[in-house]
Order: C-alpha cells, then sequence, then structure tokens
C-alpha cells in the first residue's frame, strides 16, 4: 500500500500525467462540440453537411454516432495511440531507476519478498494507463448520455481493455529494462516490439484482403459464366416455348451444348473460363500466407485486436444497404490487375463484410487469451531475473 500511494504520489508531481489528462479533456470537449440531426453533422452551431444524407439522424442515431467516436477515435487513436506513448514514456524509468545502484538496496532490505516488490511495480506502472482511461470512459459516459440521449454504462469497458492492452506492451518494457538498465532502450525496443506486432497485423489484413478479394471476384465471375453459358445456348437453341409456364409446350429434347461449343460460340467464355481458372489457383497462396499469419499472431500480442473488442461490444453493427445489388459499372475488367483492384462497389462491400465476419468470429478466447499467455511468460521471464539477481 504504501507503494501504491508513493507510485500515485510520482504521477501526480510528473508534468507529463497531468499534460495527457488535459489532452484527454480536450479530445472529451471535441467530441462534445460534433453534433448530429435531420440535417447532417453540426460543429458547435455550424451545420457541416449531411454526406449526400447518409449521416442524418434518421439514419444514424445521435447515441451511436458518439459511440462510433468513442470506440473509433476516443480508443483506437488516441488513447490506443498518443496516450499510450506518453504512458510508457512515464513508466519507461520505473524499473531502470529502481534498479539503479544506491535505490534499490534500501527497499530490498525491508522485509517484503523480491516477487511479491516486483509485481507491485509492474501494478504500479498500470496505476498511469488505469487513471487515465477511467477519468476519459467518465467523461466520455457523461457526453454520450447528455448530448446522445443514451446512458451506456458500457464505455467503462474500456478500462479493462485498454489496461489489458497497455499491459502487454508494459511487460515487455519491464523486461528490457532490466536487460538493459536504461531507460531509453528499453522505451526504444519496447516501441519497436510494437511496431513489429503493427506490422504483423497490417500484413494480414491486407493478406486477408487480398484473399476474400479473389474469392469474391472468383464467385462473380462463376455466375456472369453462367449467364453467358445461358445466353449463349439461347441464341443457338431458342426454345420453341416457355415449358415453365405452358406445360403442353414440349421442351427441347436435344443434349445440352458441350462448353467446346459454348467456346466456339462466344470467344469471351474462352476468356472468362481462363480468368476463373487464375482466381482459383490464386486462392490457394493467399490462404496459406493468411495461416502463417495467424500462426504467428497467436504467439504475439494482439495489440490492434484487443482494442477492438470495444467497437465489438459497444457499438451496433450497422446495416449496408445495396449488398446484394449487381452494380458493376466501376469494376475494373482488366484480367491482369490485382483481385482487389477489379472489384466493384458492390464486391468491396461483400469483401468488407466478409473481413467483418472473420474479425468478429475470432473468439475473447484466442485474443485475450493467447496475448496474456505470452504476457506471463515475458513477467516470468523478468520476475526470475528480478529474483535471481544480485543487485
Amino acid at each position: 500500500m504504501a507503494l501504491l500511494i508513493d507510485a500515485y504520489r510520482e504521477l501526480n508531481s510528473k508534468k507529463l500525467f497531468w499534460i495527457t489528462m488535459i489532452l484527454s479533456g480536450v479530445v472529451v470537449a471535441a467530441f462534445a462540440a460534433i453534433g448530429i440531426n435531420e440535417n447532417g453533422l453540426t460543429l458547435l452551431w455550424y451545420e457541416i453537411g449531411d454526406f449526400n444524407g447518409f449521416m442524418t439522424s434518421a439514419t444514424v442515431p445521435p447515441d451511436q454516432l458518439y459511440k462510433l467516436l468513442f470506440a473509433n477515435f476516443g480508443i483506437t487513436f488516441w488513447l490506443s495511440w498518443i496516450a499510450t506513448i506518453l504512458a510508457l514514456v512515464s513508466t519507461s524509468s520505473m524499473i531502470p531507476d529502481f534498479i539503479a545502484s544506491g535505490a534499490i538496496e534500501l527497499t530490498l532490505s525491508k522485509p517484503i519478498g523480491r516477487l511479491r516488490l516486483f509485481l507491485t511495480k509492474f501494478v504500479m506502472g498500470l496505476l498511469f494507463v488505469g487513471l487515465q482511461v477511467l477519468t476519459f470512459s467518465a467523461a466520455c459516459f457523461v457526453v454520450i448520455g447528455v448530448r446522445g440521449g443514451a446512458w451506456e454504462p458500457g464505455v467503462f469497458l474500456a478500462v479493462p481493455v485498454v489496461l489489458l492492452f497497455f499491459s502487454y506492451l508494459f511487460s515487455v518494457c519491464v523486461l528490457f529494462g532490466l536487460l538493459t538498465r536504461s531507460t531509453i532502450a528499453s522505451l526504444l525496443l519496447t516501441l519497436l516490439f510494437w511496431f513489429v506486432c503493427f506490422g504483423i497485423n497490417a500484413t494480414e489484413v491486407i493478406i486477408l484482403n487480398g484473399r476474400e478479394s479473389n474469392a469474391v471476384l472468383a464467385d462473380s465471375l462463376e455466375t456472369r459464366i453462367g449467364r453467358m453459358e445461358a445466353n449463349t445456348t439461347r441464341l443457338l437453341r431458342p426454345p420453341p416455348g416457355d415449358a415453365s409456364t405452358d406445360p403442353t409446350v414440349p421442351s427441347d429434347p436435344r443434349a445440352p451444348l458441350t462448353p467446346e461449343e459454348l467456346n466456339e460460340a462466344n470467344p469471351r467464355l474462352v476468356e472468362a473460363r481462363s480468368d476463373l481458372a487464375k482466381l482459383r489457383k490464386n486462392y490457394e497462396p493467399w490462404d496459406t500466407a493468411a495461416k502463417v499469419f495467424v500462426a504467428a499472431k497467436t504467439v504475439l500480442p494482439k495489440t490492434a485486436e484487443t482494442v477492438d473488442l470495444i467497437d465489438r461490444w459497444l457499438v451496433k453493427e450497422m446495416d449496408l444497404s445495396g449488398l446484394d445489388g449487381d452494380d458493376e459499372a466501376d469494376a475494373n475488367p482488366n484480367a491482369d490487375a490485382p483481385a482487389f483492384a477489379r472489384l466493384s462497389r458492390t464486391e468491396r462491400e461483400k469483401v468488407t463484410r466478409r473481413l467483418d465476419k472473420i474479425y468478429k468470429t475470432r473468439s475473447v478466447a484466442w485474443v485475450v487469451g493467447t496475448s496474456l499467455l505470452f504476457e506471463l511468460v515475458v513477467l516470468g521471464l523478468a520476475a526470475r531475473m528480478f529474483v535471481r539477481r544480485d543487485f
């Protein structure tokens, strides 16, 4: 308890702690300044616009607007990037300063076990982020209630989720601090590790997008080939009548046209079938690469996906109209272009839906459980080093 009180006093004395708190207040004030009505978005007393009728209170309820802002900007951008970097800068010196000569000897002389002392110092480091996120979430709770008309206690889910996210990075920072005994080195190495996790996640997003784009484009092309075959058959063998509505009209007794006959009559079918074969063949490398990156992510902390849990739990999924349409006006017909560059607007929406389904069906046990397992391994190594080292 004395160590925790001392940590609070140390945070209270740091200018960076209060600078972050003030900036969090500015972010919340920016949220409160944004509004939405039947005419579109507003900023204070100025009307921005409705963005072709999409951003109005009829399509996006005010409470959903503020939840989206809270989850996609306040959490994903502010707390998960800017505030986290400031927190790492503030806490990266905790372990190197603690184990510096002349500082740790006094603490080790007290009747407290080394493991308990190490874990207490780790919890003290989380205190910085805990106070920041709790204050920010409480302010956003008031904004959503007053401006959005919905008192949503779910915003406080940000506190444990962001604490989890920060604990992954802080455990790595603690380990590097013990290894290097340098504040700058531990901070830079932690930021490098974070960048590696971000790079792996971003690469997986690109790979999944390529895989799903190939699949969607192949499905659409297969449907178009079916239509082309049907149209070609009708041109070569016009039916004597509509047997489906008139039972007295006899059906065509001849055997269906072979693919060779259809290709000879319609050369575009040859190109379409060749393009479909390429798309089916390209799916396998994309799928293999996706499995490799999922395996790599399994052993590393899922920083981005942990934060995305807030969006999964807090913001209701909004319906996207026109998803099942057949809009090919803006599709790129070039067969040599990448699959994602050839998609029409409707196909791109389908790819987005498929990607969202992939991310949202990944269990919390996999996202959080494997990340916590990584953290326990890193903390275990750091704790063993701290307990066994002769300071």
